[in-house]
Parts: structure tokens; sequence; C-alpha cells
């Protein structure tokens, strides 16, 4: 290849036909076998046209040697340092860097740059922690689209720190399947606080009934959650439930009144710092002497402790193996034996929790009328 022939022609060679003359250059050094002496003239000659002014030429350059591991190196990392839209060609596509820049320049990227690498075919997890930790909201949303990123669960739960708030984003990792249990909660709560605030922002609701309304929707949520959540996940709720203290008396409640003994097992073991075979066999054993004294040292309140063995009680003589075939008649029978235990209520709090458990039964009562028009209509 003449090198200086080839030069003087770009000199007076309009853009576009430079554009192609790249594109076409380039292709042929990755894939047309020749000598040495030709393959260095080309190297040379593609390295000169990084200095081209004209952005489509670099274009070229990016779209035809981003993708392959053959490239010349310098000619990327130079490409990587380009205009935004050159530059994004080859962080999004090329296999010649490693996690630590990629990281590095994560960190100090505009925003295109940031979505490019989070759109890579594969994410490493340090690189999904640095963009997770510093990207903006697009960054963010393409880390969460992208199904070749592995996110880890420190990663998942700053993303929901920083964008719970962002539909968007919030969309993306709820979607997502390796979403853990309590950054799922952690969206869900997100989105109650925001519409609580809207809610009480308007004047619609007072502040303390939106606040009451709001928690009660999140605690429904997440009992939903924990009823699909897989045993060994149910620790990580719990711990993230009580960290930001929404591990609740009510919330506990709930959970058992809907048949979910495993998240309230797991849940005591947490409070009283037991072993969770030693409550597993109080609470299916019938054991409530013993099982009063790891609720005590739970430090939950003592008067809701009949109300916890009523829905117990009722769960061991309705359960089959464990499980419950309807549960919307469990739930109503359970809240009616807890309530039959409170039928001369004094205490403030106790007055609370069965006015929720009220609410709770009417609510799975309307949930269970829909399901069996859903079913009717189907049929």
């Amino acid at each position: 290849m003449d090198v200086g022939e080839f030069l003087r022609w770009i000199e007076t060679a309009p853009a576009a036909r430079r554009a192609e003359a790249a594109h076409a250059l380039a292709r042929d050094y990755l894939y047309v076998e020749v000598d040495e002496e030709t393959r260095n003239a080309m190297e040379v000659t593609l390295t000169v046209l990084l200095d081209d002014p004209a952005t489509d030429v670099r274009l070229a350059l990016a779209d035809s040697l981003g993708s392959s591991d053959s490239a010349p190196r310098h000619i990327i990392v130079a490409l990587a340092a380009d205009d935004a839209e050159v530059a994004s060609l080859v962080l999004a596509r090329s296999p010649l860097f490693i996690d630590a820049e990629l990281i590095d320049i994560a960190g100090v990227a505009a925003c295109p740059l940031q979505v490019a690498i989070a759109r890579r075919p594969v994410v490493s997890t340090g690189v999904a922690a640095a963009i997770s930790e510093v990207g903006d909201p697009p960054a963010c949303l393409a880390l969460a689209e992208n199904p070749g990123a592995e996110i880890a669960r420190i990663s998942f739960r700053r993303m929901a720190e920083r964008f719970g708030g962002d539909a968007a984003v919030r969309d993306a990792l709820l979607i997502r399947a390796d979403l853990p249990v309590e950054v799922r909660q952690q969206l869900v709560r997100a989105v109650g606080d925001r519409l609580s605030e809207f809610v009480s922002g308007k004047a619609w609701l007072t502040q303390t009934r939106a606040t009451t309304v709001t928690r009660e929707a999140c605690d429904r949520a997440t009992v939903s959650i924990a009823a699909e959540t897989a045993t060994e996940e149910l620790e990580a709720l719990v711990e993230h439930l009580r960290v930001t203290g929404q591990l609740t008396t009510a919330l506990l409640l709930r959970t058992v009144c809907a048949g979910n003994i495993p998240f309230f097992e797991t849940a005591l073991s947490v409070l009283s710092k037991a072993p969770l075979l030693r409550i597993v066999s109080l609470v299916r054993g019938g054991r409530m002497s013993g099982l009063r004294a790891a609720y005590s040292r739970a430090a939950l309140p003592l008067t809701a402790f009949d109300a916890f063995v009523a829905a117990i009680e009722t769960w061991r003589q309705v359960a089959v193996d464990g499980e419950i075939a309807d549960r919307y008649r469990f739930t109503r029978q359970t809240v009616d034996a807890v309530l039959a235990r409170y039928s001369h209520i004094t205490d403030g709090e106790m007055n609370e929790l069965t006015a929720m458990l009220r609410r709770f039964a009417a609510d799975q009562a309307r949930e269970a009328a829909r399901d069996f028009a859903r079913s009717a209509l189907a049929a």
C-alpha cells in the first residue's frame, strides 16, 4: 500500500469519500490477509485518519473497528476519547477495554458515554457497581435494562436508593428476575412515599390519613412480596425491613393472617436472635410457652401475643403440609379468631391492630370476589 499516495488523496477528497475509504481500509485491515509490511502501512494510515476533521470519517473507523479484538488498541483508545457520538460506538462494543479502564471512564464521563458502557454485551459486577454509584439516571436505566449486566446486590440497592423515584429506572429494575427481594420492597416503599407526599400536598387527604393509607398499602405489597419470596431470601427481606423500621407488629400480624408462617418464623428468629430451626419447632409444634419467651425476647408487644397465637392455631388447624387451599377463607377465619380474643379492647395499640385487621379482612374479601368474577368470566 502506498501510504503517501493515500495521504495526498485524502487532502482533497470530499468527507463522504474519505469516510467510505476509511471504512473499507479498516475492514481490509481486519479481514484481508496481507504481508506484514502492508499491514503496518494500513495501521499507519488508519492512525492518521484519527486526525481527520470530519466526524463521519472517525465514525467510520469506530463502526468498522469497534467490535473487533484485532483492532489496533491505540486507535480504539483514541476513538474512546473522541466526540461522544464516536466514543459511544467503541465504548459500547470494543472487547479491548479492561474493567479498570471502563470504571475510570464511567467515573468521569458524560452521561452518553456512561450509557454506552452500561449497554455493553457483558457488563461485569465491578463496572455495574461504578455506574450504579455515579451514573446518571439514563445510565442506570440502560444498566437495568441490559440482560448481560451482572449486578451485585449492593449495586441494585444503590440504584434503588438514588433513583427509586424515577419511574423508568424503577420499572426496569422491577422486571429483572435477579432483583433482590429487599430491593423490590424498597422500590415499593419509594412509590408509596412519593404517593403520600403527592396526595397530602394536594390536600386531598390529611398528612396523618395519607401516611396511614400509604403504610397499609406498602404493607399489603410487602405481604405479597414475602409470599413470593424463596425461603433462602426471607432473611434478607426481614433484615431490610428491620433496618428501615418497617418490620412492625402490624406487618407481622398481616403476614401470619395471610398464612405466611415462614416469614413470621424468620422475623422472630432475627428479632429474638434465636436459631431459625428452634423458632420453626416452637411455631409448628404448638409450643406456645417457648414461643412466648422468644416473642418477648424479640421485644414485640405482649398485648398482641394472643393475636399471633390465635392466628398460628388457626393455621395449624387448616394448613395441609404447610399450605393453605383457600387463602381468602383462611384469612377470614384467622381474623375472626383474632378478633374474638379481643372483643373487649382497652389497649390503644390493640385497637389500632384490630382496626387494621378488619380493613385487611375486607380487602381480602374484595380480592376473593374479584378472583371469582375473573374465573366466572373465563369459564
